[in-house]
């Protein structure tokens, strides 16, 4: 995997450049990097008016399954333990005010080593089973 490009190859070509010492493109056959990198860090630095590179943030929204909306999904599943997601997700939005989707609340339920409950009271399936082989045909024509 490509790794970034020190901050101080970073600084010197741009001082370089500040300086006068040759043109963007001239420097950055120079200094050995790309033309599209030497555009980059300098629009970059016209931006944020620093010669580092700038912090990496994080990418995508914050969740909204904090520890204080896990700490209220806990206590709801404590109190009632055969809850199911729908009513899970209604509960939180009204303790809380902060709506999960019903798919991310799965994965958190799995997170914790949780599954679906069996339920029993349902009558068997009527359709045969599918076999995994070559079915014969017996007899003759």
């Amino acid at each position: 995997m490509a790794r970034a490009y020190s901050d101080d190859l970073r600084c010197k070509l741009l001082e370089a450049y500040e300086a006068g010492r040759g043109s963007l493109q001239e420097l950055t056959k120079q200094f050995g990097v790309s033309w599209g990198y030497g555009k980059k860090i300098r629009a970059q630095q016209l931006k944020t008016g620093q010669k580092e590179r700038p912090s990496q943030s994080r990418h995508g929204p914050a969740s909204r399954l904090t520890p204080a909306v896990e700490q209220q999904l806990r206590s709801a599943l404590r109190q009632q333990p055969d809850l199911t997601l729908a009513e899970m997700q209604q509960r939180l939005v009204d303790k809380t005010g902060v709506g999960i989707s019903r798919s991310r609340l799965w994965v958190w339920l799995q997170g914790l080593g949780l599954r679906h409950k069996k339920n029993r009271s349902a009558p068997r399936s009527k359709t045969a089973a599918k076999t995994s082989g070559v079915v014969r045909r017996g007899g003759s024509r």
